[in-house]
């Protein structure tokens, strides 16, 4: 869903613009909504359900609820159906929304549509499909293409979200290279009968076991003491590959438990304390440099993992703990300042 989340955030400005045109001679106001706002997870799991965007124009308001689509090459262009119809308690009937706009974009080929949920009920049928397991409202491709408009203004916003949709990949593939290098240590016990160690005052070996909990989906006891024991690592000698793991375990800690006001506060610090740390590895060319010991591909995606960890806590804090320490992200990746610079390097 993050990746929902960055094309939800990146739009907005174009959104707000376009409803200005669209409406010249009305006040416009376009926010993303209640909680989503603010947060892109559930703690719980899941994700929210509000609309994406509240809007009002004039005295009128609304929600407006956005999809896009990567492709042209599609034969149908489908909506959820509780997204566009809701039941009449009385008839049984499914109703359109009146209280919403649909924002569909096609980014390949930059247009857009905006339209009230009586058009595609009445334009589309309702089918299975496939990869939503379910049934949606169904338009033909020749119709829905005959209400998209080209804008050009939409070129620069959607090559940003496809910049930090390869940025997230990239950083997300830390994952899967500490499942790898773990699953090598663990097969060592039985391939080349080593013992293998995790050091429980020793900053990886405490990652190795949070890591471990995580994929098991269990949760520590003494979490609290867990994660008061794990901020004691946060030092001005870290470097990305340290950040990267004291971040992961914070993430995978914190959001399971509630916190004492001790507590918060020292997370509050070491979060900022981290900030500072990566801002001070930053490079020119958009690379990180923390250490001669590690590469700069590997410390950019150890600190770009670590950011986009950071922000998430951020959002946590300012919605469940009421926290007023920090600027609210209203675009992932905020605080990646030369974000282009970090693309064409990662390109390479």
């Amino acid at each position: 869903m993050k990746k929902k989340a960055i094309a939800e955030l990146e739009i907005l400005d174009w959104l707000k613009s376009k409803l200005l045109t669209l409406y010249p001679k009305q006040k416009i106001e376009v926010l993303k909504s209640g909680g989503d706002a603010f947060l892109w997870f559930l703690r719980k799991g899941g994700v929210t359900r509000e609309p994406d965007y509240k809007a009002k124009i004039g005295n009128k308001d609304f929600d407006i609820e956005f999809q896009y689509a990567d492709k042209i090459g599609l034969n149908y262009f489908d909506f959820a159906v509780s997204k566009i119809t809701k039941k009449n308690r009385k008839t049984g009937k499914r109703e359109p929304h009146q209280d919403r706009k649909i924002l569909y974009i096609l980014k390949n080929n930059h247009s857009f549509a905006f339209f009230d949920p009586e058009w595609v009920l009445k334009n589309g049928k309702i089918g299975f499909v496939n990869a939503w397991r379910k049934d949606a409202y169904r338009i033909p491709k020749i119709k829905f293409l005959k209400v998209l408009e080209s804008d050009s203004t939409l070129k620069s916003v959607i090559e940003m979200i496809d910049i930090k949709n390869y940025i997230l990949n990239f950083q997300h593939d830390l994952i899967g290279i500490n499942k790898e290098k773990l699953s090598y240590l663990l097969q060592q016990v039985i391939d080349k009968q080593k013992i293998v160690k995790i050091i429980p005052n020793d900053l990886d070996g405490f990652f190795k076991v949070c890591f471990i909990l995580d994929n098991l989906n269990k949760i520590p006891q003494n979490i609290n003491l867990w994660l008061v024991y794990l901020l004691s690592f946060v030092s001005d000698k870290n470097t990305t590959e340290d950040l990267s793991k004291i971040i992961y375990c914070i993430d995978f800690l914190y959001s399971k438990t509630e916190l004492k006001q001790n507590e918060l506060k020292s997370l509050i610090e070491k979060i900022k304390e981290c900030f500072k740390l990566l801002k001070s590895f930053e490079q020119r060319d958009g690379s990180f440099k923390s250490s001669v010991n590690l590469s700069p591909i590997d410390e950019t995606r150890s600190a770009i993992f670590s950011i986009n960890l950071l922000e998430d806590l951020i959002q946590d804090l300012i919605f469940y703990y009421k926290i007023q320490g920090f600027n609210p992200i209203t675009k992932i990746y905020q605080n990646l300042n030369l974000i282009n610079n970090i693309y064409n390097l990662i390109k390479k």
